[in-house]
C-alpha cells in the first residue's frame, strides 16, 4: 500500500532515513572528489574533465538537497556535518595527487557506490509502501549510473 511521509510507522521512517543519511553521505564526499578532481585534472584530457567533473559536483550539490529534504519531509534528522558524512561514506576522500587516468577511476567506483546505496535505499522505501522517497532514490541512482557510464567511456 502506498504511504505518504505521515502514514509512515516510526520505524519504517528511520530505516528510511537511515538509508537516505547514507547516500546524503557519499553524495556529499563525492561531490567533493569531483570538485578537487576538477581543481587538479591535467593532462590531454584537461578541458572535458574538468567540463565533466564540475557537471558532477554540480548536479551532486543540487542533489544533497533533495535526499536532505526528503529526510526531513519523513520527519527525521538530516545529518549535516562534515565529519558525520565521511564517517558514514562508503567513498573515501582522495587528496587529489593523480593522473587523468586515475581521477577517472576512482570517480567510476564513488558513482557506482552511490548508485548501490541509492538502490538499496528505494528498494527499503517500497518495501515500506514509501513511493516517493523510492521514485527520488531511482531518479538519482540513474544519474550516478549515467555518469559512471560518461567516466567508463574515457577509460576505453
Amino acid at each position: 500500500m502506498t504511504q505518504t511521509a505521515s502514514a509512515l510507522s516510526v520505524d519504517a521512517r528511520a530505516a528510511i532515513a537511515e538509508a537516505l543519511n547514507q547516500a546524503v553521505a557519499e553524495t556529499a564526499v563525492t561531490t567533493m572528489l569531483a570538485q578537487n578532481f576538477h581543481w587538479n585534472v591535467t593532462g590531454m584530457a584537461f578541458g572535458p574533465l574538468h567540463d565533466l567533473f564540475q557537471k558532477i559536483y554540480e548536479d551532486h550539490f543540487v542533489a544533497q538537497d533533495d535526499l536532505a529534504e526528503r529526510i526531513k519531509a519523513i520527519d527525521a534528522h538530516a545529518e549535516g556535518t562534515l565529519a558525520g558524512m565521511l564517517a558514514r561514506s562508503k567513498v573515501k576522500e582522495h587528496d587529489g595527487h593523480a593522473t587523468d587516468k586515475e581521477m577517472i577511476k576512482v570517480m567510476q567506483e564513488a558513482q557506482e557506490t552511490v548508485a548501490t546505496t541509492l538502490a538499496g535505499a528505494g528498494a527499503l522505501a517500497a518495501g515500506h509502501g514509501d513511493t516517493l522517497t523510492e521514485d527520488l532514490c531511482i531518479a538519482r541512482g540513474q544519474e550516478h549510473e549515467k555518469f559512471a557510464w560518461f567516466l567508463r567511456s574515457h577509460l576505453a
